[in-house]
């Protein structure tokens, strides 16, 4: 329309998806870089660093793996989704994004297989506990681990105290020196609530013949830790469903934020080169026109003569276009 200018709005990235992202995965590289540098610091504590076959000596579960990996994946994802945000890498961020999905499916994909296949998912976990209980002794870590599970969840054993038989401390075969012979950790034991000292000793000879299992339930937790932990998550299912379509969610949210700032990058780079390119042909490039109107009038007749060059040796081509 006559009189009026159109103006329209150049690409841009951002600012406040960028510098959330920033902000967001700071976090997350701050908070995975503490996890990983316990988890270090717990294997230098027990030689584990100076001995690496320690690791494979175990029999059950080192809890230090839990923060190593863990703070070794959110450090990297950390790492990923700020610096990229920062320098607007869009490989970073496409890394990001593909790591994040990736996990997003593998947590998906493992809650459908464990409620399709739940009498497996039982039996694999009464096989992971009892192979933990075997190695009980073994390194203080899982030992911890394990009397915390039991206190909590008021159990003993994957299905009853019975499994501490694995236990070369606890088995009651003849052969078994240990003063633990027939007897529970003290995490199976019923605590008193008058107690003030922890009595460690709780647990001793309660799997005897001579005691009957109607006596054990006075002293000791009679129940396996995969039926009560079944019983948990049915107590607390929709906080446990809160927490992991919340952890879903912000894994989602990031998704989208990094794919949206890798877009926005992509398109200020493609506007950038496109004006280059304008600007090339338009102030780089002379037409003929420019060359015949800058040599002048009385040198025209020359252009195009047979055998004659247009003397165009005055003639400079700068960035602000033709000179003389």
């Amino acid at each position: 329309m006559p009189g009026k200018h159109q103006h329209f709005q150049e690409p841009e990235v951002g600012c406040c998806g960028k510098y959330f992202l920033f902000g967001f995965n700071i976090v997350f590289w701050v908070l995975g870089a503490l996890f990983l540098a316990i988890g270090l610091w717990a294997w230098g504590e027990k030689g584990v660093l100076s001995n690496i076959s320690a690791l494979t000596d175990l029999g059950g579960l080192d809890p230090v793996w839990l923060f190593v990996v863990v703070g070794g994946v959110m450090s990297v994802l950390g790492f990923a989704g700020c610096i990229g945000a920062l320098r607007e890498n869009t490989f970073l961020l496409k890394f990001f994004s593909m790591f994040l999905g990736l996990i997003f499916f593998l947590e998906l994909a493992t809650g459908i297989l464990a409620f399709v296949f739940k009498d497996w998912i039982r039996d694999q976990l009464n096989l992971f506990i009892n192979n933990n209980v075997k190695a009980y002794r073994d390194d203080i870590d899982l030992q911890n681990l394990i009397d915390f599970a039991q206190e909590y969840w008021s159990c003993c054993g994957a299905r009853g105290p019975n499994d501490w038989n694995l236990n070369i401390y606890f088995n009651c075969t003849d052969l078994n020196p240990s003063r633990e012979r027939c007897g529970v950790p003290f995490s199976c034991c019923v605590r008193d609530p008058a107690e003030d000292v922890l009595n460690t000793q709780c647990g001793y000879d309660v799997r005897l013949s001579l005691v009957l299992e109607l006596e054990q339930q006075g002293f000791i937790h009679t129940k396996g830790c995969v039926g009560q932990f079944e019983k948990w998550l049915q107590d607390n299912l929709i906080v446990v469903a809160g927490v992991f379509v919340g952890i879903a969610l912000l894994q989602i949210f990031g998704i989208c934020l990094a794919q949206n700032l890798v877009s926005d990058i992509k398109a200020v780079k493609a506007n950038w080169s496109k004006w280059n390119d304008d600007f090339e042909n338009h102030w780089l490039t002379p037409t003929i026109s420019e060359v015949l109107s800058t040599v002048g009038p009385q040198q025209n007749s020359l252009v195009g003569a047979p055998g004659l060059a247009p003397p165009c040796r005055h003639v400079f081509f700068g960035l602000g276009g033709l000179h003389p």
